[in-house]
């Protein structure tokens, strides 16, 4: 019987909602993980909303029609004349449209590095269509020029924008045409150096398998390849485009390859949820961290400023004794500071200290009030250094911080465990239970 908690729910809508809850729980302009790391200063980067597969294989491989066949719409053309084909990148959208290199770059701002490789950006397009068939929604491909030997020349150097766009593709796949390009050796070359960085997500195809004389032409082109790969345990599925009006005995495992892109966009779902979890626990950490930081750094300014205040006044201080000392000395000095009736009062309080400095020898006195002027000047001197206090949250910058802490505690938390529950409970759902 089917699972009790199996849910009427496509997965590919269900995967899309995911990816794309994800994207705007980063993106929100108000209160998106990406501008409530920054308040903390941190840097985040938003999750993708689609997978990107790449395509690699020689000329009239198969690419494109690989492509037109997923799709099931008539987007690229087959066959394209060799060295003008360029980059296609082919993916979903509301409206057909066809876009050019800078608008390319702009929609994928991950491959905006590209246009630094000289002449590329000429070679670089898009392709907008509106299918919703299998999971093209969530996929874009990445078509890329037939690969050939000789002394065919390139307007851009195709080995390494496809090796660079390796770097940032989920999948790659690698067409084998078992009687045309099988043996190419720019070809091997370049998935020799994928394999080695990304052997995790190369992937090998016989394709136009049905174009093959026979079983014996087919495992034999797949031994030469294994063989020139250096690769033993070796899987290459046979696959070409299904044609009712062409029958074949070859054993088309087409279907392996939407199998792998599924798998794939499962993991990237995994990997999306797994890494929201990881950012608001960072996030959480960081602005718990700047609150308890503001709150150490205002006790350390209090202590600096109390320790600054009592420096002044005993600065003051040691002033008023300077000037105690200086008006002994220089008594018109005094007459002119105070008037004469402040004299009379200063005399009432302070006679026994002004006659004992006036029984201190002058060379002694004289000493004194010079060492009273630099004390005074030094303790004012500690008290400004002091008075330099490290910079806190203004009231209003700590409401917005505990505001967006109780955010992601109650809002994004809760919301990633929901879309974890549901696309979990969608894998259940797909599964035939006791």
């Amino acid at each position: 019987m089917k699972s009790r908690y199996a849910l009427n729910v496509d997965p590919k809508c269900c995967n899309e909602r995911v990816l794309n809850d994800c994207h705007q729980m980063y993106t929100d302009s108000d209160r998106g993980l990406i501008t409530i790391a920054q308040s903390v200063g941190m840097t985040l980067l938003p999750p993708r909303k689609k997978i990107t597969v790449m395509l690699i294989g020689g000329h009239s491989v198969g690419k494109s029609s690989f492509i037109n066949w997923y799709v099931e719409e008539h987007i690229q053309k087959p066959g394209g004349a060799i060295g003008t084909h360029g980059f296609t990148f082919v993916t979903s959208g509301c409206k057909r449209t066809s876009l050019t290199g800078k608008a390319t770059f702009q929609l994928y701002p991950q491959f905006k590095q590209f246009q630094k490789v000289k002449g590329v950006s000429e070679y670089i397009s898009t392709e907008i269509c509106t299918s919703r068939q299998k999971q093209f929604s969530l996929v874009t491909f990445v078509d890329t020029p037939g690969l050939v030997d000789g002394d065919m020349k390139y307007p851009f150097d195709v080995d390494q924008t496809i090796l660079q766009l390796g770097d940032v593709c989920d999948l790659i796949l690698v067409f084998f045409d078992p009687i045309g390009q099988a043996l190419c050796k720019r070809t091997l070359n370049i998935v020799e150096q994928l394999k080695v960085k990304h052997g995790d997500r190369v992937n090998f195809y016989l394709s136009k398998a049905d174009e093959a004389r026979g079983e014996s032409d087919r495992q034999k082109a797949m031994m030469q390849i294994a063989q020139e790969l250096g690769i033993h345990d070796f899987d290459m599925p046979t696959i070409y485009i299904p044609n009712p009006n062409k029958p074949s005995r070859c054993v088309n495992q087409i279907e392996e390859v939407c199998h792998t892109i599924q798998k794939t966009i499962d993991q990237t779902v995994q990997n999306t949820l797994n890494t929201l979890g990881k950012d608001c626990e960072v996030i959480c950490e960081a602005v718990i961290d700047t609150l308890n930081n503001d709150r150490l750094c205002y006790k350390e300014n209090s202590s600096v400023c109390n320790l600054s205040c009592a420096l002044t006044l005993l600065g003051f201080s040691v002033m008023l004794l300077f000037i105690l000392f200086i008006s002994n000395i220089y008594w018109e000095f005094l007459v002119v500071l105070l008037s004469a009736y402040g004299i009379e009062t200063l005399l009432l309080y302070l006679d026994p200290f002004m006659r004992a400095l006036d029984s201190l020898p002058m060379q002694i006195q004289l000493i004194i009030c010079g060492f009273l002027m630099q004390l005074s000047v030094i303790l004012h001197i500690l008290a400004y250094l002091l008075f330099n206090s490290k910079p806190t949250l203004s009231g209003k910058q700590k409401i917005e911080l505990q505001e967006k802490l109780e955010y992601v505690q109650e809002m994004v938390k809760p919301k990633k465990k929901k879309l974890h529950v549901i696309y979990h409970q969608q894998s259940i759902g797909d599964q035939d239970t006791d």
